[in-house]
C-alpha cells in the first residue's frame, strides 16, 4: 500500500478538476495519482495533459492506493463496485463524490469495514471556487475525514454535515448554482430591456455578483447588513424589493429548495 498514491476512478469533468487541483496545489505528485477513463482517445488526451497515468482498467488503478476517489456518474455506480468492489481494503478509504448515493449503498458493495466518505461537490468546483457537502460512512473515523477533506479543499471549500442531511446540502449547494444562474439571467434580460446592451449588462450583472459573494465570505457581512447599507430611505433599492416581496420571491426560494430536498431524497431511495 502507497500512503500518498491517490486513485481517481472516473476522470470526468470533477474528476479531471480534482485531478487538476490535487497537481497545482503541490499536494501530490504526477507520479502518485492514477485515473480512469472509458475512452483510450481521452485517456491519452489526460495523460499529455497533466502527466498522470490514466487506464482503461478500474481494478489496476485500486491496486495499493490508499484513496480511491469515485467520481463516475451515479448511473454507472453499480457497473464501477461490481468490478473493484471486492478489491478494496479496510486499508483504503474510499471517497464518493457521486451525487445522490448513501454511504450505505457504497459499504454494502465493498468487504466489511472499508472505509467510505461521501462528498457533494458544485459547479464551481470547476474552477476551484466550490463547496462540497461531507460526511462520514459507518466506518470512517477522523482520519478518513481529515483526509477526505484535505483533498477537497483543492476544489474550493467544505463543510462537514451528518448524512442525514446531505439532501439539503444538494438542494441548498448542489443545485445552488442554477439558481444564481436563473437570477443573473433574469437580472441580464432587465437590463436589456432597459436599453443596456447584452454585453454591457452581463458584465454589470455578473461582477455584481461575485463583488457581493466577495462582501459576503471575505468581509463576513450578513446578507440583511449588506442589503441594509444598499436599501436607502425612499430610494431604489426599497422600491425593487417591495417589488419583489410582493411577488413572494423569498416564499418561492423556500419552496423551491424545499422541493429539490424532497427530490434528492427520492433519488437516494432509488426512486426514478
Amino acid at each position: 500500500m502507497d500512503a500518498r498514491r491517490v486513485a481517481i476512478l472516473g476522470a470526468g469533468t470533477i474528476g479531471e478538476s480534482l485531478l487538476r487541483g490535487l497537481l497545482s496545489g503541490g499536494w501530490r505528485e504526477p507520479g502518485e495519482i492514477v485515473a480512469t477513463v472509458r475512452d483510450s482517445e481521452r485517456a491519452r488526451e489526460l495523460e499529455e495533459r497533466h502527466g498522470v497515468r490514466v487506464t482503461l482498467s478500474n481494478e489496476e488503478a485500486v491496486a495499493g492506493a490508499a484513496l480511491v476517489v469515485i467520481a463516475v456518474k451515479p448511473q454507472d455506480f453499480d457497473v464501477l463496485l461490481g468490478e473493484v468492489g471486492g478489491l478494496i481494503t479496510p486499508e483504503q478509504t474510499v471517497l464518493s463524490v457521486a451525487a445522490a448515493i448513501p454511504t450505505a449503498q457504497i459499504e454494502a458493495r465493498l468487504a466489511p469495514g472499508v472505509p467510505v466518505v461521501r462528498a457533494m461537490p458544485n459547479a464551481p468546483a470547476l474552477v476551484h471556487e466550490g463547496i462540497a457537502g461531507l460526511c462520514p460512512g459507518a466506518h470512517a473515523e477522523d482520519q478518513h475525514l481529515d483526509l477526505a477533506e484535505e483533498v477537497l479543499t483543492h476544489l474550493g471549500a467544505v463543510a462537514r454535515v451528518p448524512e442525514l442531511y446531505m439532501d439539503a446540502v444538494t438542494a441548498v449547494s448542489g443545485s445552488g448554482p442554477a439558481y444564481f444562474a436563473l437570477l443573473a439571467e433574469a437580472m441580464i434580460e432587465a437590463g436589456i430591456l432597459l436599453g443596456l446592451g447584452r454585453e454591457t449588462s452581463t458584465q454589470l450583472v455578473v461582477q455584481t455578483m461575485l463583488g457581493t459573494a466577495k462582501l459576503l465570505r471575505d468581509e463576513q457581512m450578513h446578507p440583511v447588513e449588506l442589503r441594509e447599507s444598499v436599501t436607502s430611505p425612499g430610494g431604489t433599492t426599497i422600491r425593487a424589493i417591495r417589488e419583489l416581496e410582493q411577488a413572494g420571491v423569498r416564499a418561492a426560494f423556500l419552496n423551491a429548495i424545499q422541493a429539490a430536498m424532497e427530490r434528492s431524497r427520492e433519488l437516494a431511495a432509488g426512486e426514478q
